[in-house]
């Protein structure tokens, strides 16, 4: 009797284990539209699916992988205990995202079978790292963790997690906007002096954001006995930097610096550093 009630509880155990997963899948199919959705509508994006260099877009598909296996690993779509799992749901949010991007673009009329297989591939890989980090978020937002002790966002512990939840917020929000020729624009028309004051209010606003207003959550983030300026140094101008770099690599892969003198991509990067840098805020604040 033993032996078949220990059976039985194993079939229930593994048939939940299966609900619960799909259940996961579920949520992050619709985490990855949910938080894609502009990009999948944006114009600019299909364009890159077919002109990107195809080197460059294997870099940042390849890029993605750690990023997405950090992310899993603080606040991924269910709870894992090893990188080995973490790396296997970041692939499984990769073939998430690549899901919903190919889902999204068949029903607007982006891709088609009238387009070649290199055309169409392209088009959704480009597309399939934003649903990515969508179908991760979704856990944070949308479900909750299968270990109630520990919910969802609550292993971002340390220095160098709050830089790497920043670099992620830095990375989409970038995304959203960096294929758009207005990055280009307001870089051209920008005076040095009109793009150092940008550079100030990002650095203000990430400051603010975070430890100056008073957002539900910010005292999560503010380590005790730590002078004002020593939060400004290691975490706001820390984290700008980081935002910095990956507003620069996304301009480069998708072929916005090609051309550009030092000083002109700088500042390029500089304007996509304000939108970025607002992500990096407010991905400390909601992960």
């Amino acid at each position: 009797m033993t032996r078949v009630t220990a059976a039985k509880d194993r079939r229930t155990a593994a048939a939940e284990s299966r609900r619960l997963f799909r259940i996961g899948l579920a949520r992050a199919f619709g985490g990855a539209i949910i938080f894609s959705l502009p990009i999948f509508m944006t114009m600019e994006m299909w364009y890159l699916g077919f002109t990107m260099d195809r080197v460059r877009l294997a870099l940042m598909l390849a890029a993605g992988v750690p990023l997405l296996v950090g992310l899993s690993h603080y606040i991924g779509f269910e709870d894992t205990f090893d990188w080995r799992e973490d790396l296997i749901d970041a692939f499984v949010a990769y073939a998430v995202g690549f899901a919903a991007a190919g889902t999204v673009l068949l029903c607007f009329g982006v891709i088609g079978p009238d387009m070649t297989a290199d055309e169409i591939v392209g088009k959704v890989a480009l597309q399939a790292l934003a649903g990515a980090i969508g179908a991760l978020l979704a856990q944070n937002q949308f479900g909750q963790s299968v270990n109630d002790a520990e919910p969802p966002g609550q292993r971002v512990k340390g220095y160098f997690a709050e830089l790497f939840i920043m670099a992620v917020g830095a990375t989409f929000l970038a995304f959203n906007v960096a294929p758009t020729e207005e990055m280009i624009v307001i870089s051209f028309q920008m005076t040095v002096w009109q793009t150092l004051a940008l550079v100030l209010l990002s650095l203000l606003m990430m400051h603010g954001f975070v430890y100056a207003l008073r957002f539900q959550g910010q005292e999560e983030h503010r380590p005790e006995d730590a002078p004002g300026w020593s939060l400004f140094l290691r975490y706001t101008i820390a984290g700008y930097a980081v935002c910095l770099v990956m507003s620069l690599y996304v301009l480069w892969s998708f072929g916005r610096l090609d051309g550009m003198g030092v000083q002109s991509a700088v500042m390029a990067a500089m304007v996509l550093c304000f939108p970025a840098s607002v992500g990096a805020a407010a991905a400390r604040l909601i992960l």
